[in-house]
């Protein structure tokens, strides 16, 4: 059997830059749960992205769920999330006892489509806030959602969990909505193991986030709690895994770049086959490379004979209106995320993948054509 080819793995740095920023925390006995990596952590990214205000979190879904607590969203409040992701945009919707309203994407970007977005809002003009996700690194088309936001007077959260280092029009996702958020986790573009960040240009929203992240204890002697708090803050190893990756991070982006042409260019003979789209506006991280399957293939045929060779893959992300949990709530728009969903895979894009990993994974994908 051959070496197994992984989705998205983590990725050290050759030259071991966590490794020191870990060691120094140990060195100094300053492992948890705040210290100088959380820090550096905080200021590295933010100058990175361009943004004033961070704060380092357990995870990506901590940091969506402070940010509709910092949005103001409390229980029986509607937020309008896009359908096309994966739960964890989602279930901090539940966490805050609100109600979610799922949106279709649109077919130039994947992600939230402006004019599902503006019914949605017509419907329930109530709306506190809404979660756009840029999907697969992908960017949503702002411009025109921030546009109708701001009619409504609706806050925009951005879910960048899987775009870090991705561009529209010369901004980092991330940076153009009320709030974003980060995710480190261990399948992320770079990763801390697990982890996340909450970034904002509101001073006072970030520091209130991390207040209730470090379980709401007020500035006293004795431990005082006037809020319900939340044990989201990263401790400071983990952030300083974070410092490492941080700065491979443009590496990353070219390697993800390299592999996501890589495949085009190999199938682009198999007109079954189309590819997750490219816009001008758009600098994708390529953070997975996916393609879209047309009649008679199924994604299951791909996915089975990459399974055989060892080689893992996966189908697009099962859409949040069609998952048996969140079932009771509206959906508003087409069948453009279903669509998706039904004729979408996602290629091993590991940035650690040889040419001759690439060329495994295509040799496979080119024998369901054949054969089929």
């Amino acid at each position: 059997m051959k070496k197994r080819i992984l989705l998205s793995s983590p990725h050290m740095s050759e030259e071991g830059y966590e490794q020191k920023y870990v060691k120094e925390a140990f060195d100094t006995n300053w492992v948890a749960p705040l210290g100088n990596n959380v820090n550096q952590f905080e200021e590295e990214l933010a100058n990175y992205v361009t943004i004033k205000h961070t704060a380092a979190l357990s995870s990506g879904t901590a940091a969506i769920h402070l940010t509709l607590k910092a949005a103001g969203v409390m229980h029986g409040n509607k937020v309008i999330c896009q359908s096309l992701t994966f739960s964890a945009t989602a279930n901090p919707i539940l966490y805050q006892g609100a109600i979610p309203v799922f949106v279709d994407s649109d077919e130039k970007t994947w992600n939230m489509d402006p004019e599902a977005l503006r019914e949605a809002l017509k419907k329930y003009p109530d709306t506190k806030a809404v979660i756009v996700v840029h999907l697969y690194g992908l960017s949503a088309d702002l411009d025109e959602i921030l546009s109708i936001c701001e009619e409504y007077n609706v806050t925009l959260i951005e879910d960048a969990a899987e775009s870090l280092g991705t561009m529209y029009k010369g901004s980092y996702t991330g940076t153009l909505g009320k709030y974003g958020i980060y995710s480190f986790n261990g399948n992320k573009i770079i990763t801390t193991s697990g982890g996340g960040m909450l970034v904002s240009n509101d001073q006072e929203k970030v520091e209130k986030a991390r207040f209730w992240a470090t379980q709401s204890r007020e500035p006293e002697l004795h431990y005082e709690h006037k809020e319900v708090g939340y044990n989201y803050r990263m401790s400071n190893v983990v952030a300083g895994i974070g410092r490492g990756q941080l700065k491979v991070l443009n590496e990353r982006i070219a390697k993800k770049r390299y592999i996501y042409n890589f495949y085009k260019n190999a199938l682009k003979d198999i007109k079954e086959i189309s590819f997750m789209p490219e816009n001008n506006w758009n600098q994708p991280n390529y953070w997975l490379t996916c393609i879209i399957l047309s009649e008679p293939f199924k994604p299951r045929m791909v996915i089975e004979a990459l399974e055989e060779a060892n080689i893992e893959s996966r189908p697009i992300w099962k859409p949040m209106h069609l998952q048996p949990v969140f079932q009771d709530y509206d959906y508003i728009g087409g069948d453009v995320a279903q669509r998706l969903f039904e004729t979408g895979v996602c290629l091993p894009s590991d940035t650690k993948m040889t040419d001759e990993d690439l060329s495994r994974v295509v040799e496979v994908i080119r024998q369901v054509f054949v054969y089929a």
